[in-house]
């Protein structure tokens, strides 16, 4: 028997808490209901969490990747492999940014491009 004397309040479980609760019950021979007995976690929040893993709304952040950097004194001149629509050029070479990706995609861009735009593109390029 458990007999509570305070005011009962609401656990906050951080997510790194979460996700080893959640890994737990994905081992071999786990018990849903041994693993919520030994977290003192209802079952049915048990199965909210696994729900939220498996479908990608529980999980850490992504950590940053960087990639490296490569200095050029001048910008080479692109192929002229088919005829595109005229490229705007920033005023000068060193306000320009360009951006190697692995697939050989390159992006350049100014200092006139703000960051929101910037990310717009790259996220479109990685699809």
């Amino acid at each position: 028997m458990e007999i509570i004397t305070g005011v009962e309040r609401r656990r906050r479980w951080r997510l790194e808490e979460k996700l080893r609760i959640v890994a737990e019950l994905e081992r071999a021979g786990a018990s849903l209901a041994e693993v919520a007995r030994r977290h003192d976690v209802s079952r049915g929040l048990l199965w909210n969490w696994r729900r939220q893993v498996r479908n990608g709304l529980l999980a850490l952040p992504p950590v940053a990747q960087f990639l490296p950097v490569q200095m050029v004194a001048e910008v080479p001149a692109p192929p002229a492999a088919s005829p595109a629509l005229p490229r705007r050029q920033p005023a000068t070479a060193e306000a320009l940014i360009e951006i190697g990706l692995p697939d050989g995609t390159t992006v350049r861009v100014g200092q006139d491009v703000g960051a929101v735009a910037l990310r717009r593109v790259l996220g479109a390029l990685r699809r």
